[in-house]
Order: structure tokens, then sequence, then C-alpha cells
């Protein structure tokens, strides 16, 4: 989800919480006291995290200085797994109870992990459903408690339309420049094969103006929209998605999507090495099926997004199918009710047991 990745700690002084944390916006609004916000700390691919490793190393650092000093009765560690499962062996060490909510993607690469994580971590929370069983296998109890999308979808209210008497296709190209430079460009030059739809990008935040204005400079039927990603999809025709937690938002929505990923050729090739699984998107994965068209790599080219977003977009048999698909998602990841109030409620009976 946006904003997921953060490292935060609660602190009980007088059976109220005070919340310190290295987090989104959206924790901050929360309550949260922000020391760090978490897009200091995200680097994607392999090339890139050794670019910025002395950048990383002193936020560790600093993040265990910041723990010591304020002694928390537990440390929830939130997603994040490379620094996460760091901080976590460090703070066992230090004697710290320490909780995860959202698991690592263990079961994607890198399984013995799991070994680390049953040494460090006092409870697991999960909130994909496959991984209770993942984590049986390994002897391991974790509670699942649903996925928090679906909850934060029911609730939204849609605004009056941004976009009367428009067809919209949505893009979500993703959240950091490096990413949006490798997969936008050819989202764009695909548009130019549908003048009849309106094209619009959901803008990240952090990211300036300027940057999406000088690549939408040719293209007369894309715009962009700021901090109103659900208003987007509300009103979207289709999508096309980058791999993450947006692939499971547009299906949340009933948005027929097509997945499209492309990293640097070395990251890209050291990954599809290492990962183990069957599918890069969440939606696939979850529902252990092609749900969803996958356009990865090399396979990400103006003639297959053209050809697959034709399909979505006028495929009765696609579109019903779809719709079946995305109804069984939405049930299996709402089974147990509210995640965020299940996970609060895991957390406290485990600080008062």
């Amino acid at each position: 989800m946006h904003g997921s990745n953060l490292i935060q700690e609660i602190r009980l002084l007088d059976n109220t919480a005070a919340f310190r944390g290295w987090g989104g916006d959206k924790m901050q609004v929360a309550g949260m006291v922000l020391v760090k916000h978490f897009r200091d700390l995200a680097f994607m691919g392999f090339l890139e995290v050794l670019k910025n490793l002395r950048t990383i190393l002193n936020n560790l650092d600093f993040c265990k200085k910041d723990i010591l000093a304020h002694k928390p009765d537990v440390l929830i560690l939130v997603d994040y797994p490379g620094f996460n499962l760091r901080i976590a062996k460090w703070a066992r060490q230090q004697g710290f109870k320490i909780i995860y909510y959202i698991s690592p993607q263990v079961w994607a690469w890198k399984e013995g992990r799991v070994k680390a994580i049953k040494r460090d971590v006092d409870k697991m929370l999960v909130i994909l459903p496959f991984e209770k069983a993942f984590y049986k296998n390994w002897h391991y109890e974790v509670d699942y408690v649903g996925h928090p999308l679906v909850n934060v979808i029911e609730q939204f209210c849609p605004a009056a339309p941004l976009f009367k008497n428009k067809n919209v296709i949505a893009l979500l190209p993703g959240s950091r420049k490096q990413e949006i430079l490798k997969k936008l460009p050819i989202m764009l030059e695909a548009s130019i094969n549908f003048p009849q739809y309106h094209f619009v990008i959901a803008k990240a935040p952090g990211i300036e103006e300027g940057f999406y204005n000088e690549l939408l400079r040719p293209y007369t039927n894309v715009s962009y929209v700021s901090d109103q990603t659900y208003q987007l999809l509300s009103e979207s025709k289709a999508a096309l998605v980058t791999s993450g937690t947006a692939t499971l938002e547009t299906a949340l929505f009933g948005v027929p999507e097509v997945v499209c990923y492309k990293g640097s050729s070395i990251s890209y090739q050291i990954a599809k090495r290492l990962i183990k699984i069957k599918y890069i998107c969440l939606v696939n994965l979850i529902m252990d099926k092609e749900v969803v068209k996958e356009l990865i790599q090399d396979e990400l080219t103006v003639e297959n997004i053209t050809s697959e977003l034709n399909s979505i977009l006028s495929d009765p048999a696609k579109q019903q199918q779809l719709k079946i698909d995305y109804a069984n998602l939405k049930e299996l990841l709402g089974i147990g009710g509210n995640a965020s109030a299940n996970a609060a409620k895991s957390i406290v009976e485990f600080l008062s047991a």
C-alpha cells in the first residue's frame, strides 16, 4: 500500500500511546511524530542499493540511536524488510520486544530469512491469506489479520467527477523517478493508439510537476492529478499499473488493468534468478492464477500494451471474468473483518499478556 514502508515505535505512557517513527504522511496525520520520511530511505534494485549504501548505513545508525533514546515497550516494524530485519536483529540483542506488521516477502525469495524472523520477531502479523500457511510450513505461527486496503477502499467516498464526459484510463507508473522513467514513456507512447480516451497519471507525492510536464509535452490526450489516485480509479475504464500494492488497489476498485514492470537490465537479471514465484502481481499471487496480464521487462512494449488494453476495453468475456475474479479476491482478503482493527487488537493483547 502507499506509504507502508516505515519503521514505527509505540511508547505506552499512562495508558496512552505516543507515536514516534520513520514513516509517511498518513501516519503523521494519525498522530505519529515523524523522525524521517520513508522516501528518504527507499532505494529500488540491487545497483541502486549499492550506490546508496552509505546513506542506508547512516540511517540504520540514526534509527538505533533513536530507539535507545526512547526505550519503547515494544518496537513495531512495518514492511520495508531490507531495513527492518536488520533493526529487528539488533533490537533483539538489546532486549526489545518486537512485532512485525506486513511480512517481508520471504515466500518470493530468501526463504532462509524465516529463520531470522523466528529468532528476532515475537509476533508476526500478515495481510496476505497464503502467508499463514507458508509460515506454518516453517513451524512458526503468525496472525492473519486481513488486508487493510479492503476497508480503506470500502470507506472511500468519490467526490464530484474530475473528468465529466470523458473515457478515462488511469496510469499508475510508480512513486520514484527511476521507476517512472522506465515505464511511463512506453505507456505514453501507447496512448497515441487510443485517441478516444483520456489518459490520466496519478502523480507521485514529492515529485515536482515539471518532471511530468516534460514527459507529457508531446501528448495531447494525457494529464495528471495529485493526491487523487482513488478518485481517478473510481472514474477509470481501465488502468496501466506498475507492480506493487497499486495493482491490488486497482482490482479492489473493479478496474480492468494491465500490470507493467520494467527495471534496470542488471537488477532484473539478478532478480529473475533469485525470485521463485510464478507472478509479480499481488492480484495473481493471491488468486494463484493469471487474473490480470503482466507485461514484464522486454514484454513491456507499445505493441503489447496496445493489444492488452484493447482486450480489457472491448472484450465482454474478458470483462465478465475479471468481475468474477475481482469479487473472489475481495472476499478472500476481507475474511476476518477490519484488518487494521484486528492488527491493533493483536498488538494490545500481546502487550497485555
